[in-house]
């Protein structure tokens, strides 16, 4: 698919100068990264978890929620910690779960995580009555509640009192909670406001260890928790929540989780190489799995193994449940392109159903079909016969208040600007929504959003492209949401040598000259049909990000292809 090339502005000579001691390269990134004083420059480039991560105590009611845990685990009350069904919300009741047994090993926890297909999205009023029932005192949420107005309410009537601990934003009417841990409520003056939901109950868990005078021990191996919750929910990774994943990859690569350590096992994942990547595409989509497919309590249980056996069960569970849910979805997304057909410019959003597909996966269906056509895409399932559906989107394209536009045919929905899920109030109202839905796009998405967009850091000739920059951009480390890998762009370079590798034969490897005659390597994964039709001399322009190639205890300077276009086409 045809990109459109954007490059960022460059810097000013003024904001040159007030840094003379920064690579011009380097300042150029930190500058596209929102990253313009020596305060937040230094923040990035060096985090420090001593002054990096705040005090947990600075949210609004963090003392009101630490006094009555810590009331409840004195009086011996039954708690009940609620998460959520995929990795941020399994990950951070993990973590609240592993705290409160510290602090009180006694003390009588349970924890609850939804089934996906059955409860849906966070609390139920189902849940609540058995909960009531088994004289459950107190529930703290995790990643939930936020929304849960009418099943908080119920709570409070039949006598639990509930603490939110979540991250999602609020509605217009707040749940009467007996206290909401949450950055995104209006008047909470938390000072980083893009924790994930693991994020938030890592906070919680703070509060408690530091107000028991258990800190330091403790607190450091709840990070891989973190890490996975905050790469896994696709939250920004600057300010605080890149400190805590930096000093969770450290954790994750010595976890002392048996279950952890297995799945590493099965997926064949060296502990010493983990990285954001390697978390993103392989921890969390097996975690994910659990809750997608089955239960995400067989996640949990992973989680929180303490026998060898059970650590190796539920490692191999998980591959397994992964390896079913990478099938699905195969099946589904081919389906759903059946049904879109041929694609034509006019088309401004795309729709696909079957009451067959289960709802854990229409999501991941959604994001392979709009990263395919790049057009906002809805995919529609039903659960208990009741319609549902998931939706991702451009960022040019609000889906979720496209949705609050059509409320009156919906029963519930939620989600982000790029992130969207709902239910039908009537299962014969799906054609009315699709063109209310279309309608909507055709009015909002300018046509020029539906050519995909790639952003450029900066151009950079291969003599800059050298052995010190790519150590300064060790620094930028980890890379993910609001941190992307740097892209580069040089323009008019020369075709040296080509030729197809891989097994499959569908890469392409490139010798590429400039005009200063530096000459560097570049690979291209996908881009092996660009092989029929270059010849030598061919002048190119090359999108690339800066990488090394190692082989045999050898190391080179590899440029990674992300885009290739013939000069002055």
């Amino acid at each position: 698919m045809e990109h459109r090339w954007t490059i960022v502005d460059p810097i000013s000579k003024t904001h040159q100068d007030s840094f003379p001691e920064i690579n011009p390269v380097v300042l150029q990134l930190l500058y596209n990264r929102n990253l313009k004083t020596q305060v937040k420059i230094d923040e990035f480039l060096h985090p420090d978890y001593s002054q990096d991560v705040h005090d947990p105590f600075l949210f609004k009611d963090m003392s009101k929620s630490v006094q009555r845990i810590i009331k409840a685990l004195k009086g011996k009350e039954k708690i009940i910690v609620h998460g959520d069904y995929d990795a941020d919300g399994v990950s951070g009741a993990a973590v609240l779960v592993s705290v409160l047994k510290i602090i009180s090993p006694g003390a009588d926890i349970d924890v609850y995580l939804p089934h996906r297909e059955i409860d849906g999205y966070g609390l139920n009023t189902k849940a609540i009555k058995e909960f009531a029932e088994k004289k459950v005192q107190l529930i703290v949420t995790v990643d939930c509640g936020t929304s849960n107005v009418e099943e908080i309410e119920l709570a409070n009537e039949l006598g639990i009192e509930v603490i939110i601990t979540d991250h999602h934003m609020p509605h217009e009417k707040l749940p009467p909670a007996y206290s909401i841990i949450n950055p995104m409520i209006e008047d909470d003056s938390y000072p980083f406001k893009k924790l994930s939901g693991a994020g938030v109950a890592f906070k919680l868990a703070q509060a408690l260890l530091r107000t028991k005078k258990m800190r330091e021990t403790h607190e450091k191996w709840l990070m891989d928790l973190v890490a996975i919750g905050t790469i896994g929910d696709y939250v920004s990774l600057v300010g605080e929540n890149r400190t805590l994943t930096k000093y969770g990859l450290i954790v994750l690569q010595k976890s002392r989780r048996l279950g952890l350590q297995e799945l590493y096992k099965v997926m064949n994942l060296t502990p010493e190489k983990i990285n954001c990547r390697s978390v993103a595409f392989q921890l969390v989509p097996r975690i994910n799995a659990a809750g997608r497919v089955d239960h995400a309590n067989t996640a949990y249980r992973l989680i929180m193994s303490g026998l060898q056996e059970d650590a190796d069960k539920y490692a191999v569970s998980l591959n397994k449940l992964n390896q079913e849910r990478q099938n699905i979805t195969e099946k589904m997304t081919k389906d759903a392109l059946a049904q879109i057909g041929e694609m034509t410019p006019d088309r401004k959003i795309l729709f696909a159903q079957n009451k067959d597909w289960p709802a854990g996966l229409v999501g991941l269906v959604a994001s392979r079909i709009m990263d395919k056509y790049h057009r906002p895409t809805i995919i529609i399932g039903q659960r208990d016969n009741i319609t549902i559906g998931s939706g991702r989107s451009l960022p040019e394209f609000h889906i979720t208040n496209g949705l609050k536009q059509v409320e009156h045919l919906l029963d519930r929905y939620g989600g982000h600007r790029q992130a969207c899920g709902f239910s039908l109030k009537k299962n014969d109202t799906v054609e009315e929504f699709k063109k209310a839905m279309e309608k909507i796009a055709e009015k909002e998405l300018k046509t020029d959003a539906l050519i995909p967009e790639l952003t450029i850091d900066t151009q950079l000739t291969f003599e800059q492209s050298d052995w010190s920059l790519v150590e300064a951009l060790d620094d930028f480390a980890p890379f993910g949401e609001g941190n992307p890998v740097p892209r580069f762009v040089n323009y008019n370079v020369e075709v040296l040598e080509w030729n197809r590798v891989g097994n499959n034969q569908k890469h392409l490897r490139l010798l590429l000259r400039e005009d200063s005659m530096v000459t560097r390597r570049l690979i291209g994964f996908g881009f092996g049909e660009w092989a029929d039709k270059l010849k030598i001399k061919d002048k190119l322009d090359v999108v690339y990000e800066l990488g090394v190639n190692e082989w045999n205890g050898n190391r080179e300077l590899q440029l990674k292809i992300v885009d290739l276009k013939r000069h002055n086409d």
